[in-house]
């Protein structure tokens, strides 16, 4: 197996994530071929806490321009983790 800090890069930091905190629902960045139950593994061995679910999605790159110069940012994989109740993360 591998340590959780080669799956998990970092948490999410938007609005809508810290909201869903109140549910017992966070997001991380991961790796890009990291699997759920890698990842659910991972939440578990770095926080201490039990996870319920897993879901999944790889970002798309989004066009953007600073000044005359024009690129797309990085496409990363996002996992959104439901922890069983009773189970909270401090980050």
């Amino acid at each position: 197996m591998k340590h959780y800090s080669d799956i998990i890069i970092a948490p999410v930091i938007t609005e809508k994530s810290m909201a869903e905190r109140q549910n017992n629902v966070y997001t991380f960045k991961v790796v890009k071929n990291a699997t759920k139950d890698e990842i659910k593994f991972a939440v578990e061995e770095a926080f201490k806490v039990s996870v319920k679910k897993v879901n999944t999605l790889n970002t798309k790159a989004k066009r953007r321009r600073v000044g005359k110069y024009a690129g797309k940012t990085k496409t990363y994989k996002k996992a959104i983790v439901t922890l069983a109740e009773g189970s909270s993360i401090d980050l």
